[in-house]
């Protein structure tokens, strides 16, 4: 197979490669970037891996980077532009079923390839566009196949976060998984212990992203990986009821984990339990909180000011968007223009602040302050005053002497 029309980011990269083949060694774009080429979908990073040692691609080039000399990895600088370039290698031992314990490099590319995960990727691309396919790749791209190379259980002892990867594609791809493939993740799935959590997470995050993330829940339920994912194994139920939603498309990982925190159920205290056990970041578990919180009013279909008014925009827009897959019925942008016409979208919007609370109400430093300013907070943003400082401290005034 040759692909005549190549993407403006293998263009590019087309010199690099020329220069390593003038110096008397291979070299082949691999990986994501060739397999979604030929899947006509965008492509992000171009890798290139070659029968150069490192030493002699730093030889060629004048410019370059060790992002990873020990496992052979080098930057190409080059117009701007890197290209990370990795020797052919092969690996062994795998101690932590993670990373190997010795690297060895090679002249061979199909000593390179058959190491790779799955044989959609196991494909390598020469600078003119001619694929390599030593392992039935290309039969199973337009298959829409999942298949591990070689034996599943070499594959997955050597870095079992590949048994989440074949599930993560199964959802980003909306392919199948392979049956000696998925009954080798069900035999391995306990490996998945050993690795870390936040390796785990980005795949989970990027499965729910997916295509067809039911394609991948059910792959995570039938294989029960999903028992040796933080706390998973709590919420098999709310996993299947997740099989029945359509039309995700969501478009973030804090809607990730606030689809998965309502479908179980989880409010306050169990939300942080639950997003800490998967390590994310404090801005997603805030938002996260946030989201939840406003899914089941707007569920009921009558949101109040305040709701909108603490919820903000952006969690808005994405808290109706899990609501609506829940069978609710508010049109967002119908929502959002209710919350543009909040009088304030924040208590710095306020006329009125604790300072001028003191000097012009001649109200004393203490928790009062901030109960009056939470109780004009609240009565502007509900259309029951003007957000006039006059007004503002008349009615300060008139709380402080209750």
């Amino acid at each position: 197979m040759i692909i005549k029309k190549l993407p403006q980011e293998f263009e590019q990269a087309r010199p690099v490669m020329q220069q390593i083949e003038a110096a008397g060694f291979e070299a082949y774009f691999v990986g994501g970037s060739v397999r979604d080429t030929i899947l006509n979908k965008p492509i992000h990073d171009v890798d290139i891996a070659t029968s150069a040692y490192p030493e002699e691609i730093k030889q060629i080039f004048h410019r370059t980077v060790d992002t990873g000399i020990e496992h052979g990895t080098v930057m190409i600088l080059d117009h701007g532009k890197g290209y990370e370039t990795t020797t052919f290698r092969t690996e062994s031992g795998y101690q932590d079923f993670r990373r190997p314990d010795e690297v060895t490099f090679v002249r061979s590319l199909q000593e390179d390839l058959q190491r790779r995960d799955f044989t959609i990727n196991a494909l390598a691309m020469k600078e003119d566009g001619t694929v390599i396919d030593l392992f039935n790749g290309l039969k199973d791209l337009k298959a829409g196949m999942i298949r591990a190379v070689g034996t599943p259980q070499e594959r997955f002892h050597e870095d079992a976060l590949r048994m989440m990867r074949a599930i993560r594609f199964a959802s980003q791809l909306d392919f199948k998984i392979e049956k000696k493939t998925l009954a080798g993740i069900q035999e391995n799935a306990a490996l998945l212990s050993k690795i870390a959590v936040e390796r785990t997470r980005v795949e989970l995050e990027k499965l729910l992203l997916g295509e067809n993330p039911a394609n991948g829940i059910s792959a995570l339920i039938e294989t029960n990986l999903y028992e040796y994912c933080p706390m998973l194994a709590h919420f098999k139920s709310g996993l299947t009821q997740l099989l029945a939603l359509n039309d995700w498309h969501l478009s973030s990982e804090t809607e990730v984990w606030s689809l998965l925190s309502y479908a179980f159920f989880l409010q306050g205290k169990q939300v942080t339990t639950f997003l800490k056990a998967w390590k994310t970041s404090n801005q997603v578990l805030e938002d996260t909180q946030a989201i939840v919180s406003a899914v089941s009013p707007l569920l009921e279909g009558e949101p109040s000011k305040l709701l909108l008014y603490h919820t903000g925009r952006e969690r808005l827009a994405s808290a109706n968007k899990i609501a609506n897959l829940f069978g609710g019925e508010i049109d967002t942008p119908e929502l959002l223009e209710q919350y543009d016409q909040l009088p304030i979208k924040s208590k710095k919007q306020l006329a009125i602040n604790g300072g001028q609370l003191m000097k012009q109400a001649n109200l004393t430093p203490g928790p009062m302050i901030g109960t009056i300013l939470t109780q004009l907070e609240t009565a502007v943003v509900n259309g029951e005053m003007e957000n006039k400082l006059e007004s503002l401290l008349e009615e300060a005034k008139n709380i402080a002497k209750v």
